[in-house]
């Protein structure tokens, strides 16, 4: 039985204030999440803040990214190895953001993947489409080739001990949110194509997911728990989708 996990990314925001008191709201209330496991996905020079802050309770903390390398001459880059120090237990690897701004090629996405994999940290691999890919009807066409690459390079064993998340690009930071029956269509789609393991494999919705909306999300069969954006900044709302698994 897959347990509901929900990953609250913060993307670029937030202060040694503010995070002190975000994460200070979210730790008064964990103790009333009951099915679903929780992370923070700071800015990483607030990484090792938030790990001392969520210490001895059921809140995870991971990056933003990785690098692909393990080490050497690749300033501003941050390894596996650094993200272990700071405590982290998960990685966002192949965020549409990442893909889109920074020119994160699937194969690129994969090999940060099994990275991260074999440096011990829990891959959370990135997968969605445009709205311009949905409309044109190359939804599958467009996860299939993302999945395609991760599976090439990693492996079906590594996969199954790593996170999918589905996060339909146009509904991020929109307000548009995939219908239930449109996020799981996709996130049965990315189970049928992941072999043997794929009971084993936790696929998370990402876009604009809400504490409103969180219970009819979670309540499809093949979705396994978010990855929350701007609603993660708010401790009640983090909470109330967590507490929805």
């Amino acid at each position: 039985m897959r347990r509901t996990l929900v990953v609250g990314n913060w993307k670029m925001n937030g202060s040694k204030e503010a995070n002190a008191d975000l994460v200070a709201g979210i730790v008064s209330e964990a103790g009333n999440v009951a099915n679903a496991d929780m992370a923070i996905c700071a800015p990483f020079v607030y990484l090792s803040d938030v790990a001392n802050a969520v210490n001895d309770t059921n809140i995870s903390v991971g990056s933003q990214d990785v690098s692909v390398h393990l080490e050497g001459a690749y300033t501003g880059e941050i390894s596996a190895s650094m993200l272990l120090d700071c405590s982290c237990k998960y990685a966002i690897i192949g965020h549409s953001e990442r893909r889109q701004y920074h020119g994160e090629s699937n194969l690129l996405v994969a090999q940060k993947a099994l990275t991260a994999y074999k440096s011990g940290l829990i891959p959370i691999i990135c997968l969605g489409e445009s709205l311009e890919e949905r409309e044109s009807g190359q939804v599958e066409v467009i996860i299939g080739e993302q999945l395609q690459a991760v599976q090439s390079v990693m492996g079906a064993d590594a996969i199954a001990k790593s996170v999918i998340a589905y996060e339909p690009v146009w509904a991020i930071g929109t307000g548009l949110t995939a219908t239930p029956e449109q996020a799981q269509d996709v996130h049965g789609f990315i189970r049928s194509r992941l072999g043997t393991d794929a009971e084993k494999v936790s696929i998370l919705y990402g876009g604009s997911v809400k504490s409103a909306n969180a219970a009819e999300l979670f309540a499809q069969k093949d979705i396994d728990g978010a990855l929350v954006g701007g609603a993660s900044l708010n401790a009640q709302e983090f909470i109330g989708i967590a507490a929805a698994g």
